[in-house]
This record gives C-alpha cells, sequence and structure tokens, in this order.
C-alpha cells in the first residue's frame, strides 16, 4: 500500500475514535508529518509534528533528560520511549509515534548499523517501542521509516 493509501486510512480511523495524532521525528526529519498533512483535512486529526533532530532539540522540546541519551545513545529504545511520551505530553492528541535512527550514509557504528531504527507509539493506557533493521540507501530508509510508522499506527489505532 502507498503513503497517501496509508494516511487515508489511519486519518478514517483516527477520525472515527475521535483521536489527534502528534509525531516527534529525528531520521525522518519531518517526513511522516509531512505525509500526514499532505492529505487534505488532516487539521482533524493531525495535531502537531517536532522534528529533533538534534540531542539538544530532543530535551528542550520534548523532555528527553540528557543523561539517557548519554547514557543510550540517540537511537535506542530508552530514547524513543523518552520521545513519544515528551510528543504526547508537549500536545493535544491521544497517539503518538517517535522515530530515531541511523539513516546513512554515514553514522553507523558496529552496535547501530545504517538503517538501525527504533520506533515508539503511545496510545491511550500503551506505549512501546519497537526496533527495525532497513536496507538500502538514506532515501531508501527515511521512505521506509516512514511506511512503517504508518503502518503500526493503522494496526494499533484499528
Amino acid at each position: 500500500m502507498d503513503t497517501a493509501a496509508l494516511v487515508q486510512r489511519l486519518a478514517a480511523q483516527l477520525l472515527q475514535r475521535q483521536w489527534m495524532l502528534t509525531t516527534a521525528e529525528s531520521c525522518t526529519g519531518g517526513l511522516i508529518a509531512g505525509a500526514c498533512t499532505d492529505l487534505s483535512g488532516s487539521s482533524n486529526w493531525f495535531e502537531r509534528g517536532f522534528v529533533t533532530y538534534s540531542n539538544a532539540a530532543k530535551t528542550e522540546l520534548l523532555g528527553v533528560d540528557a543523561a539517557l541519551i548519554t547514557e543510550h545513545g540517540a537511537v535506542s529504545a530508552a530514547v524513543a520511549q523518552a520521545m513519544v511520551a515528551g510528543a504526547l505530553a508537549h500536545a493535544h492528541a491521544q497517539v503518538a509515534v517517535a522515530v530515531t535512527g541511523v539513516a546513512g550514509p554515514t553514522g553507523g557504528t558496529p552496535d547501530k548499523p545504517v538503517g538501525l531504527v527504533w520506533f515508539g507509539y503511545a496510545l491511550p493506557n500503551q506505549v512501546l517501542t519497537e526496533k527495525m533493521n532497513f536496507a538500502g540507501d538514506r532515501a531508501a530508509v527515511r521512505a521506509a521509516t516512514v511506511q512503517h510508522a504508518l503502518r503500526r499506527l493503522l494496526e494499533l489505532t484499528a
């Protein structure tokens, strides 16, 4: 299913539940929010997006503890969870998604290779994280991250 179709289905589900969505994005630089707001009428279900590319932005805009980033690294389950919780706390929304990863082509390490992305999801009474590894160049990793986030949000809000 293409991105536009995923967004249309997600929009319908969120509208049905009267839920608003917020995003906290690092490696995708706002592509998830952009995909959502490409759909006309998205202001009825999309509340806001945070592009927190730097560690300072994660701390300043989302309240992610700098010590957490130092201890675990920006690309980690702990930071994805803190990002999604921070997005929800700083928005008027019931659903949130956060992504932090290594899109490449540089920045990868043996422990955190290019293509590694941590996702955080928050819904009423539920917060979870998920790790994925995507193949390809920077554009492919970012596109796969957007698609995966939308697909999982569809599943979680069904």
